[in-house]
């Protein structure tokens, strides 16, 4: 590929003389009359080379028409690295420094201007170079002042003693040049001759063809048309736009009352029914100023051919060409201007929207390169075909971390969805999908159905692979081996391979449907271990952990003794259909991903919580047809009966039959008179302590049948429709929760005295960590809580996401975002009918790993709700999700 596509590239014929040779006038001349200013157009963001021999005025030039930071001197490079601007045994090694200070001028897209002599093509053909491998236009300012000047104002300069044979020398290196800067790569070339044109000269200052930054929208970026008319009109209709037909009652123009423009992102031709009508539509809106367009590679291609040159006829071209020879010559001879003056892509909105046919990495942003404008037209490729002899196209969005949001078509995909701050809006309309437009800054995605399949898919557009209809299916390679996941809390978080290979085993047995599978709840850390007398934990550690951590408001949210439950809830049957194409009444799942309940009862709970949402008008709220909740879900038998069976049950039964017995032996041995009251005090402790295990976790287990006896206590708002609810504060989720639960009441009232509740309310307790009668209300509270048979409580910033400040010995960073500080029984339950006598040895536990966790774990949930609330594609979403379930399998302590 060359540069010979290029916008801003015209050379400036008028400014060169070709007809220049060494016989051209020298300084015998007659002296020259005054000259008219002369505007050299010089493009914003480029390489500027000043070529003239040495004392042709170069670096006068340079100080009057540039800024002192956008010019590099050979001379000032000698400078640098010899002391001595004039020491020529320096030369390599400046020029080393200046190719390396305008290579990083380039790269931050700078104006740089080049002043040394530049008289051989050597020096050019490296600064040209350099000019390409940043993709900015080179242009070239040659001053061509008489030999006989140059060599007096060198005269006049006692620092610059030159041979006579050099100014000469230099002269006729340049003269030879003339005729060849073009060939070189110089995409404007500006001759000045003799003293009055340099000085008459005046730079503008132009701006690239592709920089449309001052135009702010709103836009409607509309994706691949592909000669769908009928569709066409029918998407700006909805959009808002007002059709102008001519006498022949043809769309010819589309205005919005809101001054709203259009933007195309090419492949506007090829394939449809109608590419005529698309093209005198379009190029009607973009000459009234209401729309904009880039091309796509099928203007290429059209265009090449209407302009006589060999191209392959296939993929729909013979149907354009057919249709376009039922046209006048003039509307043929209108399109293949229109086609020609296309830019390959524009930069909007301050730079923060950018448009273009198949998408561009950030560093090719408002560059200007035959590179550029290919990666513009035809994407980047890895060189393999798929299964249907179509390229591979090189995941380039998969990896875009820019800050502009990159629209682009060209790959058709089930569904348009953001990925990474980039959107492809290419969905297949001709092949029987849709036409898609992006309203921006909106970020909203407005559709029309296609009339019909007008063209077969090499490729089918639909498959039923999980993912597929965004486009990217799941991957195995996106979940295999170690892996790094990105998040916007907690920076990077890595995944052990081990680690991977355990969730994967997990995930494809026995987890739901990935396209259910939005969130997997983290773990959570206890409190600091406690010091004080009978206790392992206790309030007064989080909230000076808290207090420490520099959070001021905290609310203790009551922990109740059930099994962890995410519920997707959809509002009615086609909701989960049209947002994660499942249909069905939602789902429940455990925290490894695991269907809660059987069919049967997951669709009651669901239902009954449902009616309440609807009931609470929480789907209206928040604009949404599905929500996403973390909940418990009682009793804690219903999911960990055979846990109880095997491990609580049995111990407390074995406690229950053999200490009456080792008790009775004890008191008659102690009849008989022997010595055995410290042990039989001790066994008679073990046994309260047994029957205390035992009530501990009978407390939690409770017979259900059907919805009767199941409760469920939901605590957070995860996410709705477009929105990550989770990081907004907690007082805002209890609220809502509050009404939810209200709302089930008031239903199960309706229902008579056979209908029972099913939502439960969470008691919470507001702490400020600055009051001590806060803290010591909530702490009795607290242990009111577990003295009555209570787990404990989760403590929580109220803010929700907190980060702590750098300094004052403390590295920074997120802050837990909970932390359990759980009741004396309970604990029993954790760890053994008689941990009390251990607690010194308990205390010792280490709970870094485990905070480490909960961070990291905590930051993939909320990236995952992130970028569901983006709208990006089921593999986006699923990563972290898999990485929260890669981490669970992490050595660490179960009882922690």
């Amino acid at each position: 590929m060359t540069d010979d596509a290029t916008e801003n590239s015209a050379t400036d014929n008028s400014a060169t003389d070709n007809s220049a040779t060494e016989n051209s006038p020298t300084e015998n001349d007659a002296p020259e009359s005054p000259t008219a200013p002369r505007r050299l157009p010089v493009t914003d963001v480029s390489l500027v080379v000043l070529i003239g021999t040495s004392g042709a005025g170069k670096s006068t030039f340079a100080r009057r028409h540039f800024l002192p930071t956008q010019v590099i001197s050979s001379d000032f490079c000698r400078g640098l690295v010899a002391d001595d601007e004039n020491d020529q045994s320096a030369s390599a090694e400046a020029f080393d420094v200046l190719h390396y200070i305008v290579g990083k001028r380039l790269a931050a897209g700078r104006l740089t201007v080049v002043d040394a002599t530049n008289v051989q093509p050597e020096a050019r053909r490296q600064l040209v170079a350099l000019a390409r491998e940043h993709d900015v236009l080179p242009i070239a300012i040659v001053l061509d002042v008489p030999p006989g000047v140059c060599a007096e104002r060198n005269r006049s300069r006692p620092d610059r003693q030159l041979p006579a044979h050099v100014v000469p020398r230099q002269h006729r290196e340049l003269r030879r040049s003339l005729r060849g800067l073009e060939r070189e790569g110089f995409r404007k070339v500006h001759v000045l001759r003799g003293e009055a044109e340099v000085a008459a000269a005046e730079i503008e200052l132009e701006r690239r063809y592709n920089d449309l930054r001052h135009l702010t929208g709103p836009f409607d970026v509309v994706g691949d048309v592909h000669g769908c008319r009928s569709e066409l009109e029918t998407l700006l209709v909805r959009l808002g736009y007002t059709l102008t037909r001519d006498a022949e009652g043809r769309p010819v123009d589309a205005v919005h009352p809101a001054g709203r423009t259009a933007v195309f992102v090419g492949d506007l031709v090829d394939r449809g029914p109608d590419t005529p009508g698309v093209l005198r539509l379009v190029m009607g809106m973009v000459a009234a100023g209401h729309a904009l367009c880039v091309p796509g590679n099928h203007e290429n291609k059209l265009g090449r051919a209407m302009d006589g040159k060999k191209v392959t006829v296939a993929y729909g071209l013979q149907e354009s060409l057919d249709q376009l020879a039922g046209e006048s010559e003039e509307f043929r001879a209108e399109v293949r201007a229109f086609m020609r003056g296309l830019v390959s892509h524009y930069l909007l909105d301050g730079g923060a929207l950018v448009v273009c046919h198949a998408g561009l990495p950030e560093r090719f942003h408002g560059r200007a390169s035959g590179r550029v404008r290919s990666h513009a037209l035809y994407g980047e490729t890895t060189g393999e075909t798929d299964e249907y002899g179509l390229p591979v196209r090189y995941p380039w969005a998969e990896e875009y971390r820019g800050r502009a949001l990159v629209v682009y078509g060209h790959t058709p995909v089930p569904s348009a969805s953001f990925l990474n701050n980039t959107i492809c809006l290419d969905t297949g309309c001709v092949f029987g999908g849709s036409l898609t437009a992006l309203r921006y800054p909106e970020r909203e995605l407005v559709s029309v159905e296609a009339e019909q399949e007008w063209y077969a898919p090499v490729r089918p557009l639909h498959t039923d692979a999980p993912g597929a209809r965004e486009g990217r299916p799941l991957d195995l390679a996106d979940v295999a081996g170690r892996r790094i996941v990105e998040t916007g809390l907690h920076g990077r978080v890595a995944v052990r391979e081990e680690n991977a290979t355990a969730a994967l085993e997990v995930m494809s047995r026995f987890a739901l449907d990935p396209r259910l599978l939005a969130y997997l709840p983290p773990t959570m850390a206890p409190s600091p271990t406690s010091r004080r007398e009978g206790y392992l934990e206790h309030p007064e550690e989080a909230f000076a952990a808290y207090r420490e951590d520099g959070v001021r408001h905290l609310v203790c949210e009551e922990k109740h003794m059930g099994s962890r439950a995410v519920l997707l809830v959809a509002r009615d049957g086609a909701a989960l259909e049209r947002r994660f194409g499942v249909a069905g009444p939602g789902a429940i799942w455990t925290r490894t991903g695991r269907a809660f309940l059987d069919d049967e009862l997951t669709a009651a709970v669901l239902g009954r919580v449902r009616s309440a949402a609807e009931r609470a008008g929480l789907f209206e709220e928040l604009g949404t047809d599905w929500l996403l909740l973390d909940a418990e879900l009682m009793p804690w038998s219903l999911k960990a009966v055979e846990l109880l069976r095997r491990q609580y049950a049995a111990v407390g039964a074995a406690a229950g039959a053999a200490l009456p017995a080792v008790l009775s032996a004890l008191e008659q041995a102690a009849a008989r008179g022997l010595e055995l009251g410290e042990l039989t005090s001790r066994q008679r402790r073990r046994a309260a302590d047994a029957r205390a295990f035992t009530e501990a976790y009978r407390r939690y287990c409770w017979p259900t049948e059907g919805l009767s006896g199941i409760r469920l206590a939901p605590f957070q708002l995860l996410a709705a429709e477009g929105v990550n609810l989770a990081a907004r504060p907690h007082d805002e989720h209890l609220a809502r929760i509050d009404r939810l639960v209200e709302a089930d009441e008031a239903l199960a009232a309706e229902g008579g005295d056979a209908e029972q509740p099913v939502l439960h309310r969470t008691g919470r307790v507001v702490v400020d960590t600055g009051d001590e009668a806060s803290v010591s209300a909530a702490t009795a509270w607290w242990e009111e809580l577990t003295a009555a048979g209570g787990e404990g409580m989760v403590v929580k910033p109220l803010a929700s996401v907190v980060r702590t400040a750098r300094g004052e010995g403390r590295p920074g960073g997120l802050v837990q975002p909970g932390v359990k500080v759980r009741g004396r029984e309970y604990l029993r339950i954790v760890y053994g009918p008689d941990y009390t006598e251990h607690l010194d040895r308990l205390r010792m536990r280490s709970l870094g790993h485990k905070r480490s966790l909960a961070l990291r774990e905590y930051a993939l949930g909320l990236e995952a709700l992130d970028r569901l609330a983006a709208g990006e594609p089921l593999w986006r979403v699923h990563e972290p999700v898999f990485a929260v379930l890669a981490l669970e399998s992490e050595p660490v302590d179960p009882r922690l």
